[in-house]
Parts: structure tokens; sequence; C-alpha cells
């Protein structure tokens, strides 16, 4: 027979209670949970590295490229360096040559002051004959009074520069006269445009025959002195008015000696964003922006000359930099004329401007449509912006401001009308007499026959009044207008019904009414 277990009596044989198992697996849950959240933060810590991991690497490859890229410029300038100074060596020797040719004809340039310049072969001989001579006094003030020819001798400079036997140093001595600080006891005229034109034409005389614009040829001396002219002409910021009141061509001449030289600090783009915005408005500003390291900046840039209310400004700068599709021209354009028409209109009603009002509201208007139809013929905005009622518009605004520049018609003094619609009384004939005598008195009123008033027939005997006489400047009265209960003025005459020869009543008045005279001229 089976052997029957006898329990311990020292062992618990109660069973384990719900509450407990509960907790158990309550606890099972949350060590579950902890477990998902822990393998997840570990697999996103993996992820992270391995993105981390893949950005080292490619910087690691860009660097590498840079290095190699670096590396490789490097060798090519040192290979190139003794090319480049046998070039200039040459240039040199041959500046030299004609200088020493150019002394034997200086005589004769010297017995002519200032020869007149004819063509672009006389013009680029003149720009030669003070390089090869290093006058660079001369230079400068022959360039300086050659404003109309600007165009001109842009093409012609930089081929006299090269005849230079130091170009860099020519062009600082040169603009020295008004740059950074305009030495000129009278400042008649502004200058900047000749100083801006040398500057751009030193550039292709500087660069690397081999390399290009990658190298300059400035020698550290000439450097050291255009930095030094940068950093006086910042020192004269609060003479000119500050950074918000400087003139744009001082700027724009600054901005253009840096770009020449080389020179540009990282440390002062801030001053440089400043400049531009404050001068956004010169057409080669988005360029120069470009040029300065100012690329990066450009949207920030471009946006707070949106808020300005200078988006035509804008749509150049987005153009320059490829930003089109971030701030569409076409908007910018109607926002721009928006806005010029509630200025426009704001003018208008301005009290304080009730005299002239009209006229600054639409040379406000019309400078806005001359812009804006510009902006759109440069940058070929027709299809999305057609032009034809923004020029309709600006030739109504034209013509109002001709017509009304146009004097108003006067008519001659001695033309009388009568006092009804027949027509013009004949012309006065005592215009012709010297001693005609022109009274001071006002003309008597003109009688008009009341609706109510009998017409008379023709048959009423009418009188021949004759006009007032002035004799030594005394005046007879005048006489009264004839009345049918008057007492005539001497005796009736009898006149047929219908004037001779088809004439009119006298004066061509047909109610029996004497004219009332006009004392104008009489002879």
């Amino acid at each position: 027979m089976g052997s029957i277990s006898i329990p311990d009596p020292g062992e618990s044989t109660q069973a384990p209670s719900f509450d407990e198992f509960q907790r158990q697996t309550s606890l099972m849950t949350s060590c579950t949970l902890l477990w998902k959240e822990l393998s997840d933060h570990f697999t996103s810590l993996e992820q992270s590295l391995l993105k981390k991991s893949d950005a080292i690497k490619d910087k690691i490859k860009t660097l590498d490229t840079e290095t190699k890229a670096s590396l490789s410029s490097l060798e090519e300038r040192e290979t190139t360096i003794e090319n480049s100074v046998s070039i200039a060596l040459r240039k040199v020797e041959a500046a030299v040559q004609a200088a020493a040719a150019a002394v034997g004809t200086s005589k004769c340039d010297d017995g002519e002051d200032n020869p007149e310049v004819d063509d672009s072969e006389g013009l680029l001989l003149r720009l030669k004959s003070y390089c090869v001579k290093m006058d660079s006094l001369g230079f400068w003030g022959f360039v300086a009074s050659k404003k109309k020819e600007m165009e001109l001798m842009r093409a012609q400079i930089p081929l006299a520069l090269a005849e230079c036997a130091d170009p860099a140093r020519f062009v600082l001595e040169a603009i020295s006269e008004v740059f950074p600080v305009d030495k000129r006891a009278l400042c008649v005229n502004d200058l900047s445009w000749a100083c801006v034109l040398i500057l751009e034409s030193l550039i292709p005389v500087m660069v690397d025959p081999i390399l290009g614009k990658s190298r300059v040829l400035v020698t550290p001396s000439v450097k050291k002195s255009a930095k030094e002219i940068a950093e006086k002409w910042k020192e004269s910021l609060d003479q000119r008015g500050g950074i918000e009141n400087v003139k744009a061509p001082d700027v724009h001449t600054f901005f253009q000696h840096l770009v020449t030289f080389g020179i540009v600090k990282n440390e002062d783009l801030d001053l440089y964003r400043k400049l531009v915005v404050g001068s956004a408005w010169r057409k080669q500003m988005p360029k120069l922006a470009v040029s300065l390291g100012l690329a990066d900046k450009m949207p920030d840039m471009i946006e707070e000359l949106i808020s300005k209310g200078q988006q035509v400004d804008a749509v150049h700068f987005t153009h320059e930099v490829g930003l089109v599709d971030r701030f569409p021209p076409v908007c910018l354009l109607k926002a721009f004329l928006k806005d010029a028409k509630k200025a426009a209109t704001s003018i208008l009603e301005d009290p304080n401007n009730s005299s002239r009002a009209v006229h600054l509201a639409a040379r406000k208007e019309q400078s806005a449509l001359k812009a804006v139809i510009k902006c759109i013929e440069e940058y070929k905005l027709e299809a999305e912006f057609p032009p034809e009622n923004l020029k309709k518009r600006l030739e109504q605004l034209e013509k109002v401001k001709v017509e009304k520049k146009r004097p108003a018609a006067v008519g001659p003094a001695n033309k009388r009308t009568r006092a009804s619609n027949v027509g013009p009384m004949p012309p006065a004939k005592a215009g012709r007499i010297t001693t005609a005598y022109v009274s001071s008195f006002p003309a008597p009123p003109t009688f008009v026959r009341s609706p109510s008033h009998t017409q008379y027939p023709t048959g009423v005997p009418s009188y021949s009044v004759p006009p007032p006489m002035y004799v030594h400047g005394t005046r007879s009265p005048p006489y009264a207008a004839y009345s049918p209960e008057a007492a005539p003025l001497s005796p009736p005459l009898s006149y047929p019904g219908t004037p001779p020869m088809n004439y009119p009543a006298y004066g061509g008045y047909g109610n029996g009414m004497a004219p009332a005279y006009q004392h104008t001229y009489y002879r």
C-alpha cells in the first residue's frame, strides 16, 4: 500500500495570497518597461554615434581634399613665381626704356599745358605719358577733368597703368588728393567717381599674369600703406556724420579700395554690412557686398531693405546672390508701387504742403514708376509684370506736368465784347494814337432788357448819341441810356424801320435801348 505523506507541523501550509500575486505581476511589468526604455535609449545612442562618426569621416575627407588643393596651389604658385617675376622685370625694363624715350619729348609736352585730346588714341598717349613719368598728380588732374569721357577712359586707363613701374603705389599717390581725406581748400565738386574709376582700372593690372585674380601682385609696403589708408578712413567716420550720414560716394570709394588691394577684414564685416545697407541704392553695391564677403548675410540685409521700403534695391541684391525664389521680385516691385501710392496720397492730404502737394505727389509717383519700369526691363520680367499700364500712367503724369507748366493764354488788352451774344466789338483804334486817353473811371453797367419789359417796335426813333468827350483830362458826364419816357435830347429824326444797307440797329441792339459804352479807348 502506498505511503501517505504527513505534513511537517513546522512548515506553513498557507497558500500565497492574491495580493502577492498582483504585486509580483506589477513588478514584472515595470521591469519589462524599464528594459524596453533602456534598450531604446541605447539604440538611439548607437545611431547618434554612427551619424557623428559619418559626419567626422566626411569632414576628414573634405579636409583632405582642401589640403590637397591647397598644396597643389602652393606648388603651382611656387613654380610660377619665377615666371611671374621675369614677366614683371620685363615690364619694368620696358617702362624704363619708355621713360627714357619720353625724356626727350618732355620739353615739347611742357610747351603745351593741356592740349586737347579728341580721340581714344590721343587720350591713351596722354595717360601713358603721365604713367611713364610717374606723374601721379598730373595723372589725377587729367582724369578728374575728363568726366564726360569716363566710359572711354575706363578702357584706356588699365593700358596706361601697365606702363607704370609700380602701378599700385602710383594709384595710391594719385587718389591721395581726395582719399581718405579731401585735401582741397574748396571742395567744389565730388571726385569720388574718379577714385572709383582709377581703383577699378588697377585690378587687371595687378593680377598675376599666370594665376589671375587668385594672386594680386602688391608689394608688402604698398599693402601696408593701403591698410593704413583704410584705417584712417574709418577713423574719419565721425567727421563724416557717422555710419548713418556718410555719403554714398565715399562709401563706394572705401569699398573699392578694400577690394582692389585685398585688405578686407573679417572683424569689420558688421561695419561693412551697415555701410552697404545705408548705400544700397548705388548700382555697384550688390557686387561689392559679395566681394566683401557678405554673401552669407545677404538674406538678412534684403529683409532689412524691404522693411525700410527699399524693395527695388532688394530686387538688385536678390538677383546678385540668386535668392529670387525666396524673395520674388514681382511681389517686391508691386509692394514698392503700393507704398509710393500711399506716400503720394499722404502728401496730398498734408495741410502743410497745400501749395505744392499736387506737384510733390506726382513727382513721387513718377520716380517710383520709372524705377520699377527700369527694373522690369533690366531683369526681363515683362512676362510676369507687364509694364504697359505703368508706362501709360507715367505718360499721364508727365502730360499733366507739361500742361501745368504751359502759360495760360491771355487775350489782347484792347479786345472788347458786346453786352449781348452777337459778337465782339470792332477793335479800338486809339492804341495807334500816342495821345489817346485811357479813362480811370469804371465802365458803367451794361443794361440788359428784362423779360417782362415791353418790346418796342422797330419804328421807334433811335437817337444818335455821341460818346463822351475827353478834353484836357476832363470827363463829360456820361449819357443815360435811352428810355421812352425820357425827354428827347434832340429833335426826332425820321428813320426807316429797317436801317439802310441791312445794317443792324445801333450797336446791334434790337431792344430799342442805346448801348452802354465801355470807356476804354476813344478817338
